[in-house]
């Protein structure tokens, strides 16, 4: 660790890009990108979804009436003349009068005829434990869904990053071979004016004419490849594809080593909120053989005729009981397939929890190679310039032939392009290594 340590510290000692422009650009990746929008989308679905279980603990109040016609049908007879008559009869003789008249059985129909009834019917819950247990899976869903978003944004910060750095790559490939292309050029005319002097023969002329042309064309393609670049990173940050990128230059990089925190990985975390959600599952599973209660009132008017008078008023209210006696052991096979969930939750995370330390391990293996790499190509980049100045000094006075201009023009036009790659792989390393540890700082 130590060694690796000094290489980063020499590495990022030697040239880089401050981290004010990149931060700029991840923030504005995640403020603009679509699929977090559509993630905060979800998210507030799954809020209002979690104040709709709410809902449910209140009660429930709703305006009813009805009015109904009718005629025919069965009706009650209520033999209230054979009852009352004979009696009735007996008094007027008894009283020598007529006071108490005859009167007739009577048939009501059971459909009443001219009659309303309007009412505010009034319910809630008072016992019901699926209710309390579908607002704890509400909100653990919730929950699941912004762990998820929180796992989206660290692949797209890594990704911005490696975007960033490879454009940053590509831009100095460029510059890299415009200078090659200068010096190529430079050859050129050295060699048309020797040969013009009979000092060298065609052959030389004619090898600088290639190399003029392989750089230009080596040119045009890191072209191309930069332009590339500048347009996935601005598909990422969901902006113009041609829209330019800055960066800034003579800033020293960050330094700080990585530590292994992969047990705090959002993988993790989601997991667990996975086997939260799947033991609140099971617990709503057994909820159903426990009973439910709940309350309701009724406070209206009904009458015939649409008369409203004291007596058309009424109140009725009362408790309902609900408990599940038997359903063919259907809740029991729930509660074995929620029991099976568990052991597969179970053995997910446990295959996670291994195959993130793996990658951890990997990317800082990665890592450290990589600035191995860079080290080595520095080195060989700084022998391989001196080497071509002194190579191109004796070729000037005559003392050394073309290929040995060429070959030394060759190697550090080639070192130059390796160390530039380097420079950048070990950056695009250190960025996977982040993402595996996510130790990337993200602001909510």
């Amino acid at each position: 660790m130590k060694k690796t340590l000094i290489i980063i510290t020499t590495l990022l000692g030697y040239q880089g890009y401050s981290q004010s422009k990149l931060d700029g650009y991840i923030e504005a990746g995640l403020k603009n990108n679509e699929v977090i929008k559509q993630h905060n989308f979800d998210i507030n679905k799954s809020m209002y979804a979690l104040k709709e279980a709410r809902a449910l603990f209140y009660p429930t109040v709703t305006l009813n009436g009805n009015y109904t016609i009718a005629e025919g049908g069965r009706t009650i007879d209520i033999p209230i003349g054979d009852l009352l008559n004979p009696v009735y009869s007996t008094l007027n003789q008894i009283t020598n009068s007529n006071s108490f008249p005859t009167l007739q059985n009577q048939s009501v129909l059971i459909n009443p005829d001219n009659f309303y009834d309007a009412k505010i019917h009034t319910t809630m819950p008072l016992l019901n434990f699926e209710i309390i247990y579908n607002k704890r899976i509400k909100t653990q869903q919730t929950s699941l869904q912004t762990i998820e978003l929180e796992i989206y944004k660290r692949e797209l910060v890594k990704e911005i990053k490696i975007a960033y750095y490879k454009y940053l790559q590509s831009v100095e490939g460029i510059k890299i071979y415009e200078d090659a292309l200068k010096l190529v050029k430079e050859n050129q005319r050295v060699n048309q004016s020797l040969f013009k002097n009979d000092k060298i023969n065609r052959t030389a002329v004619l090898r600088s004419d290639n190399e003029v042309i392989r750089i230009q064309a080596n040119l045009e393609t890191a072209k191309q490849t930069s332009t590339n670049a500048k347009a996935y990173f601005n598909f990422l940050l969901n902006e113009k594809l041609d829209s330019p990128i800055e960066s800034d230059a003579n800033e020293k990089l960050p330094n700080d080593l990585v530590v292994e925190n992969t047990a705090n990985r959002e993988e993790l975390e989601k997991l667990k909120q996975v086997k939260v959600l799947n033991e609140t599952v099971g617990k709503l599973t057994q909820s159903h053989w426990l009973p439910t209660l709940s309350g309701f009132a009724d406070f209206g008017f009904q009458d015939f005729d649409f008369e409203v008078n004291k007596d058309s008023r009424y109140y009725f209210a009362g408790l309902a009981l609900q408990w599940n006696i038997f359903s063919g052991n259907k809740n029991k096979y729930k509660l074995k397939q929620v029991e099976e969930e568990a052991k597969k939750i179970s053995s997910q995370t446990d295959n996670v929890r291994q195959q993130l330390l793996l990658q951890f391990q990997i990317s800082q293996n990665n890592l450290k190679s990589a600035l191995e790499q860079f080290n080595a190509n520095k080195n060989q980049n700084e022998s391989a310039k001196k080497y071509n100045d002194d190579i191109t000094k004796l070729y000037k006075q005559g003392q050394a032939i073309y290929i040995e201009l060429l070959d030394a023009q060759n190697q550090w036009v080639t070192t130059q392009l390796n160390t530039n790659i380097a420079l950048y792989n070990s950056w695009i390393a250190y960025a996977e290594l982040e993402r595996a540890n996510a130790s990337f700082t993200l602001n909510n």
